[in-house]
């Protein structure tokens, strides 16, 4: 039996592969993350972590596999363009199996944004969630001022599901929550490629599920 089998699990679109964090791919996004994510008078992220040295990335990262179980989960799919890693799309599950619901939160460095990848990958993770896993809803967050997540989540659907009030660095944040519905996904044109998930769904989902 593979002691860890999400190794052995991808996903395939027709620019990008996506595929769980190891470490070799770990510290290339780290490398990634250092050349830029957003503009330095920026924060797009509820937890500032581009503001911490390199070492607690990786440690965030590590600490996300090792807890993993089936009953909370984080996928954290390293997002490539032939072969070169240029983001992270992950996907988190809490209680699956009962809720049928995953949340999810993607950054790409600067320069891979502005391409349509964010659009692309996180479409992916949705198909693979609806499509593969069963999922009924999907969740997902950005920053009142953060126009490119919004744009990404109006092209595939999403509806708004209130709104919450953050101190991000001492200064009062707007927080837009979203969501979306199998029915009210914008599915993009093209289908997704997935490998590897016989051998890992138990970890996923307490019960097999059918496509």
């Amino acid at each position: 039996m593979d002691p860890w089998p999400l190794r052995n699990l991808v996903i395939r679109t027709p620019r990008l592969e996506l595929r769980p964090d190891d470490d070799a791919g770990l510290f290339e996004l780290v490398e990634v993350a250092k050349a830029g994510v957003h503009a330095p008078d920026e924060m797009p992220f509820g937890v500032p972590w581009t503001d911490r040295p390199p070492r607690e990335w990786v440690q965030f990262y590590w600490s996300q596999r090792a807890a993993f179980s089936v009953d909370d989960w984080s996928l954290n799919f390293l997002t490539r363009v032939d072969g070169r890693v240029i983001g992270m799309q992950g996907a988190v599950g809490k209680d699956f199996t009962v809720t049928r619901e995953l949340h999810t939160g993607s950054w790409l460095g600067l320069a891979h944004q502005g391409k349509g990848y964010g659009t692309e990958m996180r479409a992916a993770v949705i198909m693979f969630a609806f499509d593969y896993l069963g999922a009924e809803r999907m969740t997902s967050a950005a920053h009142s001022d953060n126009p490119a997540s919004h744009t990404v989540s109006k092209k595939l659907g999403y509806q708004p599901d209130g709104v919450e009030r953050q101190s991000i660095k001492g200064k009062l944040v707007f927080n837009e929550r979203l969501a979306l519905t199998p029915e009210l996904f914008v599915r993009p044109e093209w289908p997704i490629e997935v490998d590897g998930l016989d051998g890992c769904r138990s970890l996923l989902v307490s019960e097999p599920l059918g496509r």
